[in-house]
């Protein structure tokens, strides 16, 4: 097992372009933001993690949810963040395009 590397599988949801999501879909080995928290009555957030969304589609699409594998570098305080049930949300920068949850941290 790779010491730096956390792997999860989540449910993913991509938003819809109309409740702000991208217009076209994502391909596996995608590296969007996640964002697990908020500012307080704020869309900023205090921080952002890298994670490669991997899955054996060609494409997943707008409006769609699919269960996906997530591989996380393990650093700051992901580890404590990963806990099956989590719900957080995926970023394009400041845009929000779709969230998922952990189903299971996976042990290598």
């Amino acid at each position: 097992m790779n010491s730096d590397i956390i792997n999860i599988t989540a449910k993913l949801t991509l938003y819809t372009k109309e409740n702000g999501g991208r217009e076209t879909g994502i391909g596996t080995g995608y590296r969007p933001n996640h964002v697990m928290e908020y500012l307080p009555n704020s869309n900023d957030f205090p921080t952002t993690y890298i994670g490669q969304i991997d899955f054996e589609k060609d494409r997943i699409y707008p409006g769609e949810t699919e269960n996906v594998k997530i591989m996380f570098l393990r650093h700051q305080n992901i580890e404590e963040l990963l806990k099956k049930g989590r719900i957080w949300w995926i970023h394009e920068g400041p845009r929000k395009i779709g969230e998922a949850e952990v189903i299971e941290v996976l042990t290598e």
